[in-house]
């Protein structure tokens, strides 16, 4: 505890986020699928807007949403909810998300070049705190969506093919392992699989391999041999950007069989340094961003014809 007159020392919140979902790990628990334990469908974390929200900040609030036992996707600031004529309930306790940038500090310059006008570029990481619309009283329905009769098996099963047809990738059928390779994806006929949340949750995880390719996002975490660190790192990437896949498709994620491996893996990686699963979750997100763009790029071909 601080002194009188001594500052508070500032808050780890790198370390804070790795601790928490250390904890679930230890506890066998993947954070990514776990708010969907009970079948609910997965809720994508959106700001006041209706934009999406990113990389780290989907995981902080799905296990907030989790805990809190949420059901409105939709999360603001204290402000934001005044500016709604809204008031956030005494006592609620909010939620810390992060944004990054990039800022020119002058004087910083490494270089002796007698340029007295240099500045350096530094990176930050800067966090606030949200609450959900159901934290809120005062707010209008729009933010509370009645939930809805989820649609046949079949069309969704459809929606994911369409999904999946729209990425230029080489998906050869056959056997009984998925795996990717530089020059395509092996996947087990679609009746091998349990249900089929499981074969898409599996696809979702080899095309988030196949985005690390030459061409393409070229992500190298210097995997050596099965196991090492580099290799728990891309699966890192892999299961949670399949995790971001299939909320926006609307299936749970459902991948792993040997979490136990996997799960002693990721802890050396995350106890090893604090800021691993927000590089997991930027990279994931790029991952995702990549698999979502040819989408948009079908749909405009599509349109053309």
């Amino acid at each position: 505890m601080a002194k009188q007159g001594e500052a508070l020392p500032k808050k780890d919140h790198f370390q804070a986020v790795t601790d928490a979902i250390i904890a679930q790990l230890e506890q066998g628990t993947l954070p990514w699928e776990k708010p969907w334990a009970a079948g609910d469908v997965p809720l994508r974390p959106l700001r006041t807007c209706g934009t999406p929200y990113r990389g780290i900040n989907i995981l902080l609030l799905w296990s907030a949403a989790m805990a809190g036992g949420y059901s409105s996707p939709y999360w603001m600031t204290f402000r934001q909810a005044k500016e709604r004529a809204a008031s956030v309930r005494k006592g609620e306790r909010g939620t810390s998300v992060f944004y990054a940038g990039m800022m020119e500090v002058e004087g910083e310059n490494t270089e002796d070049d007698g340029d007295d006008d240099a500045r350096a570029v530094r990176f930050f990481m800067k966090h606030y705190t949200v609450f959900n619309a159901e934290q809120i009283d005062g707010l209008d329905a729009a933010f509370f969506p009645a939930k809805v009769d989820l649609p046949p098996a079949a069309a969704r099963i459809a929606e994911a093919d369409v999904y999946f047809d729209a990425i230029p990738s080489d998906v050869r059928h056959g056997g009984g392992r998925a795996f990717y390779t530089p020059d395509y994806i092996r996947m087990p006929p679609f009746e091998a699989f349990a249900d089929p949340e499981r074969y898409y949750s599996t696809i979702a995880h080899e095309h988030i391999h196949w985005t690390k390719g030459p061409g393409r996002l070229d992500r190298d975490f210097g995997r050596k041999r099965w196991g090492d660190e580099g290799y728990a790192m891309e699966e890192l990437v892999a299961e949670l950007g399949a995790a971001f896949v299939c909320s926006a498709l609307g299936f749970r994620p459902d991948h792993i069989e040997d979490h136990a491996s996997y799960i002693d893996s990721w802890l050396k990686v995350l106890k090893g340094d604090k800021r691993a699963i927000f590089t997991a979750a930027s990279h994931a997100q790029k991952a995702f961003d990549l698999l979502d763009g040819y989408q948009a790029e079908c749909g405009m071909m599509a349109a053309a014809q």
